[in-house]
């Protein structure tokens, strides 16, 4: 169904009228397509997209110079960098999309942004093994228990987690076909998982794209907060896709995807050089251990996100 074009201030009523026939004409045109749900959404785009245009009076230029940052956008993307997922985030639209088909359930834990550096096929370990495949950084030991929302523990949920190295960068970055920081592991029968991976430090998301050009030219930063990446599914429940922060890290207000959530906040908590690791495991300098217990959605509240990237 066709929608009124809004009012737009500060328009003489002859070029107001041109400008609204023309939206009505370009909404009418989608009215036949066949799929209800797929013309509610080109039908609400295209009245928005043309509700910027005119409330901002865009010029003939600036159209064209957002043609080729988008144009832009598609020449630096490849199977390794997806540069629109990137535009996403510092718009914070992955963030909106993400609240919008995740809402609260209970104690279920929040979700947050995938993210680009998702790879699938990641290693697996046991549970108290090592992903950081020699990542440099602090070693980190990770525990914690999935439950459901009844607070029953999930077996053997599988578990992906991937993060960056102390230099900020994921082993995609690199080029030369590392695998590190990055894995796959199950929790037990109770629910309990745990493994050794690097202390999270920030880092700036790609900025030598358009996508860092549109933040320098806002005078935004690229830096993401310190955090660690974890996507847990389990039959008949929704898979999670979140990260957990580190507490005191510099960038938690100011994270340039919008990704930090109060709920996701962890401590992580300083060892001394000495100090007895788990598992044995002989550390010759300080070291850190947090714990993160995963609460997923359940019940009718079960829900495949088709998370991708």
């Amino acid at each position: 169904m066709s929608q009124e074009a809004p009012p737009v201030k500060d328009v003489p009523a002859e070029q107001a009228a041109r400008e609204e026939a023309l939206v009505r004409q370009v909404l009418a045109a989608f009215d036949g397509t066949p799929s209800p749900r797929l013309r509610q959404l080109v039908q609400a785009l295209a009245g928005h997209l043309h509700a910027f245009v005119r409330e901002t009076r865009l010029t003939t230029q600036e159209w064209e110079a957002a043609i080729g940052f988008l144009t832009a956008c598609g020449h630096i993307t490849d199977d390794r960098r997806q540069e629109f997922i990137l535009l996403s985030d510092v718009l914070g639209l992955s963030m909106q999309t993400i609240a919008v088909n995740n809402e609260a359930r209970g104690e279920a834990t929040e979700a947050t942004v995938l993210g680009p550096f998702f790879v699938e096929g990641a290693p697996e370990i046991p549970i108290g093994g090592d992903m950081s495949g020699g990542a440099a950084g602090e070693p980190c030991w990770v525990e914690g228990v999935v439950r459901d929302t009844a607070g029953e523990p999930v077996p053997h949920a599988r578990i992906e987690v991937w993060e960056a190295d102390a230099d900020g960068s994921y082993d995609v970055q690199y080029g030369d076909d590392r695998i590190a920081g990055r894995a796959r592991l199950h929790s037990d029968d109770q629910g309990r998982f745990a493994f050794w991976g690097v202390t999270p430090t920030p880092y700036p998301i790609p900025s030598d794209g358009p996508v860092g050009d549109l933040l320098r030219a806002t005078g935004r930063s690229p830096m993401r907060a310190s955090h660690l990446h974890f996507m847990v599914s389990a039959e008949g429940l929704r898979t999670l896709v979140t990260h957990i922060f580190v507490r005191g890290c510099a960038y938690l207000e100011r994270d340039s995807v919008f990704g930090v959530k109060e709920s996701l906040i962890r401590d992580f908590a300083r060892q001394e050089a000495g100090t007895p690791a788990p598992g044995g495991r002989e550390i010759a300098g300080p070291w850190t251990r947090v714990r993160f217990d995963i609460v997923l959605a359940s019940g009718e509240e079960a829900e495949d996100t088709g998370a991708t990237g």
